[in-house]
């Protein structure tokens, strides 16, 4: 699969039953459908807090799918520091860009959250 951003080819790696597609060169991760819910353990509460925040009145590009081509939308999540990030119209999958899902995660403390730490590292 390919980067929905630089176009570059993305690894696979894999945790717990949960295959996430990383961008080696821009940094952004792509979740298919229902792993981010794998990740977060709550599926009605992940639904919640990702779709809680104000509608997006983003400046960015509208990325295309890496599924099905698409551009994906904007969504925000809820909470005192709301990430802004791509979701599929679709339902194929969440673009997160560098450092957004470790936000989305921020809060957990829990083994996930400190795996994509050390997978996904802050780097300039």
């Amino acid at each position: 699969m390919d980067c929905p951003v630089c176009k570059e080819p993305m690894v696979v790696i894999e945790h717990a039953s949960v295959e996430i597609d990383y961008c080696m060169k821009c940094q952004g991760v792509w979740l298919d459908s229902g792993e981010i819910e794998l990740l977060m353990g709550d599926a009605q509460a992940c639904d919640a807090y990702l779709c809680g925040g104000k509608p997006a009145d983003n400046k960015e590009a509208k990325r295309r799918c890496p599924i099905c081509g698409k551009k994906m939308g904007k969504a925000v999540t809820h909470g005192v520091e709301p990430v802004t990030y791509d979701r599929c119209v679709k339902g194929d999958g969440l673009w997160f860009d560098k450092g957004e899902l470790e936000a989305v995660l921020k809060g957990g403390g829990n083994v996930v959250s400190d795996f994509l730490r050390e997978v996904f590292p802050k780097g300039d």
